[in-house]
């Protein structure tokens, strides 16, 4: 799951019309950035399986960025910040907030759906979790385009874009979805878990970025709320 998380993003964005949608793409994308950097660590770890060219689904060992307490305490601590680094009185700060820890949380609820059984509970020990959709690929496949496309329709109808950046982000998403969808069934296995984490990475900055500019005129535009 990838573009499903974007989608989510847009989802979740269109309820907090004041966040900045690069900003929303970060939260939902959160626990993989987790994971990439403590597989560069050494802490968590990604292994490539010698059938991966039939399932394209490497196993993961990855209790602290992906078990369920975790998400729970990333997501937690997300609102957290948000909601400190919110100025003082801002209309609508602990709903903003709420959001953001919402958009982080997505991430675990996504995962539980396609993942086979490997998202820890609580510790690489606990019990394991996962509803495996990714066995049914044309039926995962077809879940992550749909939150997508629902996220682009819910988010682009009114956030107050210009068409160049409504173009752009609707282009990101699209992009992120045929990179998902080739990834889940012609690309070749990654040459090592580390190749991985880093093209992961950069592929999260770039995306995130422009996903960021994309949504600073929407921020701009939003009318403000009349002072009580």
């Amino acid at each position: 799951m990838f573009a499903g998380h974007l989608g989510a993003a847009m989802i979740v964005g269109s309820a907090a019309r004041r966040v900045n949608v690069g900003l929303l793409f970060v939260a939902a994308l959160w626990l993989d950035i987790a994971l990439w950097v403590f597989v560069l660590a050494g802490w968590e770890a990604v292994h490539i399986p010698p059938d991966f060219m039939a399932t394209h689904q490497p196993r993961f060992d990855f209790a602290w960025s992906h078990g369920l307490l975790a998400g729970a305490l990333w997501s937690a601590a997300a609102t957290l910040l948000s909601y400190r680094l919110l100025a003082r009185g801002a209309t609508g700060r602990v709903a903003t907030a709420l959001w953001i820890g919402a958009a982080v949380f997505s991430h675990w609820l996504l995962d539980a759906l396609v993942h086979v059984p490997e998202l820890p509970l609580v510790g690489s020990a606990s019990a394991h979790v996962g509803l495996g959709l990714w066995r049914h690929m044309p039926l995962a496949l077809g879940v992550e385009s749909l939150l997508v496309l629902l996220g682009l329709w819910l988010f682009l109808r009114g956030c107050g874009l210009s068409r160049p950046r409504r173009w752009t982000l609707a282009t990101l998403a699209l992009l992120a979805l045929v990179f998902t969808i080739l990834g889940m069934t012609v690309a070749p296995a990654p040459p090592s878990a580390q190749a991985m984490a880093f093209s992961s990475l950069l592929v999260i900055t770039l995306l995130c970025a422009a996903a960021w500019w994309s949504g600073r005129t929407a921020q701009r535009r939003m009318p403000r709320s009349p002072r009580a």
